[in-house]
């Protein structure tokens, strides 16, 4: 396992090497964008290729969309246990998202005009939900909640089908206890093409949203443009900053946690003050791995993807969390030093404080949505939320008084500008 010391000359050097092993290589970047150019010039014969192609699945374009008589019979499968589960986990993060749902406001500018902020949801959002080894349905609850709450009127999910064609119970069972009834057995690339492009089966949306793989989130990067983009969420991220107060087998459980993934290209950070505590968690990681089920991905997973570092100080740790502005960021740290480190820390997607804060509470149940910001994109995305799902109109009303307190401030910028019609708009109404 692989230790770097960040007073090393060489660190900042080896660090972003480190990080940018999570960036798209050419040839993934070309063959996605030879896949959306397919989708986008042939339509449901392109989804129905790559349906066969990636998921072996036999598809007519009739057979695209899930019926929904066939999400009502599976929601009266699920088992009651998994049900319970799946409600409360909708009821938490409602709980959550409500209490950022934004509200119009009306006030008055230094003129005395009335200016303000409305907002409307989105008319049409598409959401991708991961099938990958196992169906998903935290995302499922993760996403629809949030735009449910929004009031978006058309939410369509695209997640792959087996090669028999079918999603997985628990996945549309999910979906039908969100409230979504639009459900297409189709996903991955083609899929992003499908809900930016749009074809003769499948309506094009207005914003597409989800976590992804790499191959995913570098075609959610291409369509942006084409359609909105929330964010990209690509393979999972931890980072865990550890002094000497840390639990080396809670820190160890969670470094594993993400790495059980799978993908390949998660990237697992421990950041700790004491190298006995580095030491002491990479001994508990192997302990542990050793009890886990998934135990080739997640071996493949600490091999390329796993990097500790050791540090001055908690100050420095936040520095290096600040640059790397990881998915998920667990303070295993004494409670005197959290304060001054949530000051410091303005990058992480989303940060877990203390020993018994587990990134995994944050994936199921504890309320903000898990589809988080990774790649270093944290610099300058957040987490999904209800905003998200919306998009704001600005307000502007003014009568002749304010306008007359306006003219001369107009003026003077249509001078500097030199654009005397913009000048002449104002003043012909102040004569």
């Amino acid at each position: 396992m692989r230790i770097l010391s960040a007073s090393s000359k060489t660190f900042h050097d080896d660090l972003a090497a480190f990080c940018r092993g999570a960036l798209a290589p050419k040839e993934m970047t070309d063959s996605v964008a030879a896949i959306l150019a397919d989708v986008r010039e042939r339509g449901d014969a392109a989804i129905a290729y790559y349906a066969a192609k990636f998921d072996g699945a036999k598809l007519a374009p009739r057979n695209f969309r899930v019926k929904t008589e066939d999400i009502v019979a599976a929601a009266k499968r699920v088992a009651p246990g998994d049900k319970k589960a799946i409600l409360a986990s909708i009821e938490s993060v409602r709980s959550f998202h409500e209490k950022s749902l934004p509200k119009n406001w009306t006030g008055k500018n230094p003129h005395g005009a009335e200016v303000g902020e409305l907002h409307f949801p989105l008319r049409r959002v598409g959401i991708n939900v991961p099938r990958g080894q196992v169906p998903l349905p935290s995302t499922a609850v993760m996403t629809t909640t949030l735009a449910k709450i929004a009031g978006v009127p058309e939410i369509a999910v695209f997640t792959p089908c087996d090669s028999n064609g079918r999603v997985a119970d628990i996945l549309l069972a999910t979906f039908h206890f969100c409230g979504v009834d639009e459900v297409y057995r189709v996903g991955g690339v083609y899929g992003v093409g499908a809900m930016a492009y749009g074809t003769m089966t499948i309506p094009a949306v207005d914003k597409i949203y989800g976590p992804s793989n790499a191959y995913v989130c570098e075609a959610m990067r291409q369509v942006f443009g084409t359609a909105g983009v929330a964010g990209l969420p690509g393979p999972s991220e931890v980072m865990i900053v550890a002094d000497d107060t840390a639990r080396a087998d809670f820190a160890a459980a969670d470094l594993l946690a993400q790495a059980e993934h799978g993908s390949g290209k998660e990237k697992i950070y421990l950041v700790s003050t004491s190298r006995a505590m580095i030491d002491e968690i990479h001994k508990e990681v192997l302990a542990q791995l050793k009890t886990l089920k998934r135990g080739e991905p997640l071996k493949h997973a600490l091999q390329h993807g796993f990097l500790s570092i050791e540090v001055p100080s908690l100050s420095r740790a936040a520095e290096i969390a600040n640059y790397v502005a990881p998915e998920h960021l667990e303070l295993l740290v004494k409670d005197s030093s959290v304060k001054t480190m949530l000051s410091e820390i303005t990058t992480a997607g989303a940060i877990m404080v203390g020993n018994f804060t587990p990134t995994a509470l944050g994936d199921f149940v504890a309320g903000p949505s898990h589809v988080l910001p990774t790649g270093r994109t944290g610099r300058f995305f957040s987490g999904l939320r209800v905003a998200d799902f919306m998009r704001r109109t600005s307000l502007i009303r003014y009568d002749r008084p304010s306008v007359k307190k306006a003219a001369p401030i107009v003026a003077a910028f249509a001078g500097m500008e030199q654009l005397d019609a913009h000048g002449r708009s104002v003043a012909i109404r102040c004569e």
